[in-house]
């Protein structure tokens, strides 16, 4: 599926040519399968694309909103917040975001205000060279009515995100992490791939 330019920074890629091969990864932030996913794809995979693979594959990180977990949706609004402001730092801003991620989870998060989970994102967003009030605002829902008297006012990245969501939909993916190999899911890649094993699967599909 194509990425719109304005989501351009979940794409990594180490050409500015077009590659051979796309692997495009379902993740979500609260969850500790794609956590242990990304931190493989970020120290181990990301390197061996940029040393062996650089003409042949890139790699799309699809956010995906897993809706039992309340939190999702505001971690990956903050995902959607980089995007605006800094869509270079996306990957870099989505490794401390994984690495904080369990102060996310339900139990951590159930009695917290949601514009106070915006405050933490946005702390570290400011870690990765994010500016923290450019990006706690985008975040930010008022607790007054619209001037229509609307109470549903959403805020700076609630049109993007509906985007997002409407595009995985349409691909019908549930399971968190899902790989996507060249348009079909790649069901042979496990989370707990180490790095090894990502490198053995690379020489045998990418040609």
């Amino acid at each position: 599926m194509a990425l719109a330019p304005k989501f351009a920074g979940q794409k990594f890629a180490a050409t500015s040519t077009p590659t051979l091969h796309t692997l495009e990864l379902y993740l979500d932030y609260v969850c500790p399968y794609s956590a242990k996913m990304f931190n493989t794809i970020y120290t181990s995979v990301l390197p061996l694309i940029r040393q062996k693979y650089p003409q042949k594959v890139q790699i799309l990180f699809r956010q995906q909103i897993q809706p039992w977990h309340p939190s999702s949706t505001l971690v990956h609004e903050a995902g959607v917040a980089v995007l605006k402001l800094q869509p270079g730092k996306f990957w870099d801003f989505s490794k401390v975001l994984f690495e904080d991620a369990k102060s996310y989870y339900d139990v951590n998060v159930v009695n917290e205000p949601r514009n106070v989970t915006y405050t933490r994102l946005a702390k570290l967003g400011a870690k990765v060279g994010i500016n923290e009030k450019e990006m706690f605002d985008l975040l930010y829902i008022s607790d007054k009515p619209a001037e229509d008297g609307s109470l549903n006012t959403g805020n700076g990245v609630t049109n993007d995100l509906k985007v997002l969501v409407k595009m995985n939909r349409l691909v019908g993916v549930h399971v968190t992490p899902t790989v996507v190999f060249n348009g079909v899911v790649e069901n042979g890649i496990s989370s707990s791939f180490s790095g090894e094993q990502w490198e053995e699967w690379l020489e045998k599909n990418v040609v």
